[in-house]
């Protein structure tokens, strides 16, 4: 029941770290495995789903660092849906252009882009998680946003 309810998001949450739907998969599982293992430590201090979220970006970071994926070289508003016009089918598909592109950036990138633009860390906690200074987190969040712009140019 509880994978049920919160698998699909969290399959959302871990595509954002990941370089394949197949490879997204394997986070969720073993991100579920660890909600299941450490059901008992659950506090009331956050919601349930703050606190799977969570987990799942955790894994995904730690699947990125034991599969030497992450490599660090060197508020995402990118639709306007306020307009009428947009169809529900075109801003769907300019997600989807938009997920692919950010899934094209090296993946030092796209972790400090999702990390920042997308859940909400600040430049002073991707640090914390991820071990690197923060004036790295600030560069690679700069970069990646220039090189997803270049990206979204073409389209």
């Amino acid at each position: 029941m509880l994978y049920n309810r919160f698998a699909p998001k969290m399959l959302g949450v871990c595509y954002r770290y990941a370089q394949t739907i197949a490879e997204a998969e394997d986070i969720l599982q073993d991100g579920f495995i660890k909600v299941f293992n450490n059901l008992s430590s659950f506090r009331l201090e956050s919601s349930l789903e703050t606190w799977i979220t969570r987990i799942m970006v955790n894994t995904a970071l730690n699947h990125l660092r034991s599969t030497k994926k992450f490599k660090l070289e060197g508020d995402l508003d990118v639709l306007d849906t306020s307009t009428e016009i947009v169809s529900l089918q075109q801003h769907n598909m300019y997600v989807n252009v938009v997920m692919q592109c950010i899934h094209e950036l090296p993946t030092g990138y796209c972790v400090v882009l999702n990390m920042f633009a997308i859940k909400g860390y600040s430049h002073a906690e991707i640090p914390k998680e991820l071990g690197i200074k923060e004036s790295l987190s600030r560069s690679q969040y700069l970069r990646a946003k220039a090189l997803l712009e270049k990206s979204l140019m073409v389209y």
